[in-house]
């Protein structure tokens, strides 16, 4: 048997090493990236392999050694599918479920005699080297754009290995097990709320990681290890955890899984919600039988169980009309049959905004309460309890970060103005000249793909257009000052100023940055701020220019210098010297195309990091950029949206909690994250801006 499985592992570690040579003769950052993974699994394995040999070899446990011995065989299985067949998915599927129940197995299969064993100790620097090696391949992975995010609750990965894990834990008690599997599915409540960016994931996290460390477990009155804890939650929180930095989706991408679900299955959502909810009520109430402290119980549990009921009653009726509101919108979505990426203008236009930030305030009121009344009727020593009071916090928190990113970046309204001037040739002056005669055939197509790629941007998100402008002569600087001044005071058909105004130029441009027009007249950046600052006064609009010229450069670097404003450039550098035999020259127009693409097909495969590209897009963005919001609703929105979702009976808790809501409870918090995200923008800019507007700033 032991030649066999010698025989075995020598053949699949051939087999790797033969794959490995292969693709080493055609290597890549991103296949380099993933061998460093390949060594966090490996080392995982081989840690896996020796603390279940520790608890066999003390422990003389048959089952033990059954279960090694499988865990090998599957291993094996999974190689073999994975270079044999070429069966990745299946493969990968094998080995996350096996590391999700082995490491539950290492961490409950614990006895402190195994501290004295050396290879026990062996066992935990491997644990901590799978750690750290994990976390760096991650890290790695971003910063190298070597991810392509998919919009997702859970992945695969992260199922098997939750599922392996809880399988795991039958090994014990039912009441253990039960608590455990309950903790595990708080967990995975916790990873869909940080992959959602929820604005309370990180404080729920740090929630989870203290209760379940200082509290579950020691209720729980069993040895667990707490390397092998560690190693299956650091495996499991690593991605999604830096993800709320990396990750460039937008918030209806993020939660497109959920908001594209059938209308039956969202209405269906609601029930398994409530129970959850109920249950909860239910277990708190079992500390009323703690005659202990009853003078403190009973009173505490009578007040906030009244005003938990009340909140989570206002609670379940927005959760549902909030579905009702979304199947309206699905109706209109259906029927124009638009693109997803326009889901979100749908949803603004059928009043979700409005919907959204009065909703908020309600389910931040019955998230709170949900915290009281868990403090009130805390149970140190109920496992059930605690888990299923972890798996309430990050649903509340799931719903709340829906209806605040819904409800900030909903409901923006853009306009858009188009300046195409096709020189590319200039007299010695450096002012632009007709082209010459062979050249004008090959000018027209080009200048026409690009009227025609900015007008599909218009067009797929929704942006109002106030006209494109093509003159091969170029234009005066009085032409072009009038119509900027007409644009940027343009109106929505209610009366107030749109959200975001959008000029797009391509054309020449001096190496200052400076629009060459007619005449030998051009155009500054201080100029089309000094005309913004006019028009929009103490109005928070957006200004975004997007540049395909040949100097864009100049206008990037100075929008970061601006302080009072809401500004941002988009433009590109262009490779002065490229190898006409791997690529062709970069023109204008070919950023044009690229970035159209990329915001308007979400099956697009362009690589802003992809190292050998001629072009180089580049975004920057004014100090304030990052403090934009869209304008709040106005107290006879407020009163309109209580007459249409609540019971008159609710009015007063309802207008309470609005005005609890708008008290700025967490005003400190938000100077906070107002700091960092200034700090983020200025010293690390992401490689994808989310504008909110449905489009995107990129960079290399």
């Amino acid at each position: 048997m032991c030649r066999s499985l010698r025989y075995c592992v020598s053949h699949c570690l051939y087999a790797a090493m033969t794959r490995l040579e292969e693709a080493n003769k055609d290597v890549s950052m991103h296949s380099s990236v993933r061998y460093l993974g390949f060594l966090a699994s490996l080392n995982l394995m081989v840690a896996l392999c020796m603390g279940l040999y520790v608890r066999w070899e003390k422990t003389a446990d048959t089952i033990i050694l059954v279960i090694f011995i499988l865990g090998l065989f599957v291993l094996g299985i999974a190689s073999i599918l994975y270079y044999y067949f070429s069966m990745e998915a299946a493969s990968l599927s094998l080995s996350h479920l096996w590391f999700g129940f082995l490491l539950g197995l290492l961490c409950f299969l614990n006895n402190p005699s195994f501290k004295s064993d050396v290879k026990e100790e062996a066992t935990k620097y491997l644990l901590l080297t799978s750690i750290i090696i994990r976390t760096l391949w991650a890290l790695v992975e971003r910063v190298c754009g070597c991810v392509r995010y998919r919009p997702a609750l859970l992945t695969s990965a992260e199922f098997l290995e939750l599922v392996g894990f809880a399988i795991a834990s039958t090994a014990m008690l039912l009441e253990k097990s039960m608590s455990i599997i309950l903790l595990v599915a708080s967990l995975a409540v916790l990873i869909i709320d940080l992959r959602m960016k929820s604005f309370l994931a990180v404080p729920n996290l740090v929630t989870f990681a203290l209760l379940s460390s200082m509290l579950f477990f020691p209720s729980l009155n069993i040895p667990t290890n707490p390397f092998a804890l560690a190693c299956f939650f650091s495996r499991l929180i690593c991605d999604p955890l830096l993800d709320v930095y990396f990750s460039g989706l937008s918030v209806t991408e993020r939660w497109l899984p959920f908001l594209n679900r059938g209308r039956l299955c969202r209405r269906l959502s609601i029930l398994p919600l409530g129970l959850v909810e109920i249950t909860f009520f239910i277990l708190s109430a079992f500390k009323l039988g703690d005659l202990h402290l009853w003078y403190f119980v009973i009173p505490g549990f009578s007040i906030f169980g009244i005003f938990w009921l009340v909140c989570h009653v206002i609670f379940i009726i927005t959760v549902w009309g909030f579905h009702t509101k979304l199947n309206d919108c699905h109706n209109v979505y259906y029927t124009q049959r638009t693109d997803s990426r326009n889901l979100d203008r749908v949803m603004a236009s059928k009043g979700m905004r409005h919907f959204c930030l009065i909703s908020e305030r309600l389910v931040f009121f019955s998230l709170l309460s949900t915290a009281i009344l868990g403090a009130v009727s805390w149970q140190p020593t109920n496992g059930i309890f605690m888990s299923v009071f972890l798996v309430v916090l990050p649903l509340e928190s799931l719903t709340h970060g829906l209806f605040h990113e819904l409800g900030n970046c909903l409901g923006g309204t853009c306009v858009g103005y188009a300046v195409v001037i096709p020189t590319n040739y200039c007299s010695p002056d450096g002012q632009p000249t007709l082209l010459p005669p062979e050249h004008v055939q090959e000018l027209n197509l080009r200048s026409t793909g690009m009227l025609s790629s900015i007008q599909r941007f218009f067009a797929y998100h929704m942006i109002e257009t106030y006209g494109c402008d093509y003159s091969t002569s170029g234009l005066s600087s009085n032409t072009l000052q009038s119509k900027l001044k007409s644009f940027l005071e343009l109106r929505t058909a209610d009366g107030p100023r749109h959200d975001t105004y959008v000029i797009y130029y391509s054309g020449h441009s001096h190496s200052s940055g400076e629009w060459a027009l007619a005449g030998g007249e051009t155009l500054q950046l201080e100029s089309i701020l000094d005309w913004w600052t006019e028009k929009n006064g103490t109005f928070c609009s957006r200004l975004i220019i997007v540049l395909d010229t040949e100097n864009a450069l100049p206008w990037v670097k100075d929008v970061k210098k601006v302080c009072d404003l809401f500004v941002a450039v988009q433009g590109a550098g262009l490779a002065k010297v490229v190898n006409v035999e791997e690529a062709d020259p970069p023109q204008l127009g070919d950023f044009t195309a690229e970035w159209v693409e990329y915001n308007c097909n979400p099956d697009n495969n362009i690589r802003w990091a992809e190292k050998g590209r001629t072009i180089t897009p580049v975004y920057g963005v004014s100090k304030r950029w990052s403090d934009y919001t869209l304008h709040l609703p106005t107290g006879s929105d407020v009163a309109k949206h209580w007459m249409t979702n609540f019971p008159r009976v609710t009015y007063p808790l309802v207008h309470l909690a609005n005005w609890c809501g708008g008290m700025q409870i967490f005003w400190a918090c938000t100077f906070c994250l107002r700091c960092f995200r200034r700090l983020k923008l200025s010293w690390f800019p992401p490689t994808v801006l989310d504008t909110g507007a449905g489009f995107k700033l990129v960079k290399s």
